[in-house]
């Protein structure tokens, strides 16, 4: 089968950054499902790994959003049957998305968006999961609640902040303050939902206090070593910080005196740990599916480079490496 993926890491500029080559097609274990990959997006990770794990034996596929048709299904499968279409976040520890086939436990996977074509239905999976565990299981928000409080959301303009702020908004009662920088991030937050939009290029907590909020919960998507002093200080005490990059360094001290909760989203977790309730994923991608399905949430895609190439590959993680993507970008399968 065809498949894209890099020998050596280093920048998407190198020669071969990326390589077209031809692999075995991969075998089923029992929960898993051969998926034909139709539809897969560019996120945060797939930049970091490339440019950075080693290949170890062989080409590493990368590529983890995924949306396609189920061509077979392993011995103990359940939840799908042959031509189904799906779509999921896979796992960092497998070989990844961009390629013609698949393979993926089929308890990290969900029905596939009918409203949706497969390359946008393959913008939702992680953005998905990332923003949905980071709400309702690290900040310990319950669906129908939070009135009276406010979240933070620092970097809303990207895939997760546009799935947190829309999943806030439509599933709780919170308050929701993002944080965009530029004209058209502005407009796109308050697209998705938002109630108030700050600047993170300007000082947080005065920008916060003359709206007169103080928000119980802080969701730091971006730049939380340069914001953290700032996020204890504007936080109500005994709130509760959320963070999903890596930061190289945080004084976690600074959140002793207002008591404050922190914690770590990392949607791989599941899948890489075989957690006993890895299946939750899988409830809550069907979860987003319907959600869709229904106009409650919306498409978060701004971009199809097309049909997936060496070539539009490179395009799409030259833009998210710029740090200026709104929403998510896709492609369509080989």
């Amino acid at each position: 089968m065809k498949a894209i993926g890099y020998n050596q890491p280093g920048p998407i500029t190198a020669t071969e950054a990326l390589v077209e080559f031809e692999t075995a097609t991969p075998v089923l274990k029992p929960n898993d499902l051969l998926v034909e990959v139709k539809g897969i997006s560019v996120n945060p990770v797939d930049v970091k790994v490339r440019a950075s794990a080693p290949a170890n034996q062989g080409t590493k596929i990368i590529g983890y959003d995924a949306a396609g048709i189920v061509r077979e299904v392993g011995s103990k499968v359940s939840k799908f049957k042959v031509g189904d279409e799906v779509f999921y976040a896979g796992d960092i520890t497998r070989p990844g998305t961009n390629a013609a086939l698949h393979t993926v436990d089929e308890r990290i996977v969900g029905k596939k968006p009918a409203s949706l074509d497969f390359a946008e239905a393959a913008g939702l999976p992680l953005t998905s999961i990332t923003a949905w565990e980071l709400l309702f299981d690290s900040l310990n928000v319950n669906e129908g609640e939070g009135e009276g409080k406010a979240l933070l959301v620092i970097g809303g303009a990207g895939g997760v902040g546009s799935m947190l702020i829309q999943l806030a908004k439509k599933l709780t009662k919170l308050t929701v303050i993002a944080t965009a920088s530029r004209p058209e991030t502005v407009t796109w937050v308050q697209k998705m939902g938002a109630d108030h939009v700050i600047n993170h290029r300007e000082p947080l907590a005065a920008q916060i206090n003359s709206l007169g909020i103080t928000p119980s919960y802080v969701a730091a998507l971006n730049g939380t070593e340069q914001h953290f002093p700032a996020i204890v200080e504007l936080i109500k005490p005994r709130g509760h910080i959320a963070v999903i990059d890596d930061p190289k360094s945080l004084d976690i001290r600074l959140i002793k005196s207002k008591a404050l909760s922190f914690s770590w989203e990392f949607m791989f977790t599941r899948s890489m740990y075989q957690t006993d309730d890895i299946d939750q994923q899988h409830t809550l991608l069907n979860r987003v599916s319907t959600l869709v399905d229904e106009g409650v949430l919306v498409s978060t895609v701004t971009n199809n480079f097309g049909k997936l190439s060496v070539e539009t590959l490179k395009s799409a993680h030259e833009a998210q490496e710029s740090g200026r993507v709104i929403g998510k970008n896709v492609l369509g399968g080989f």
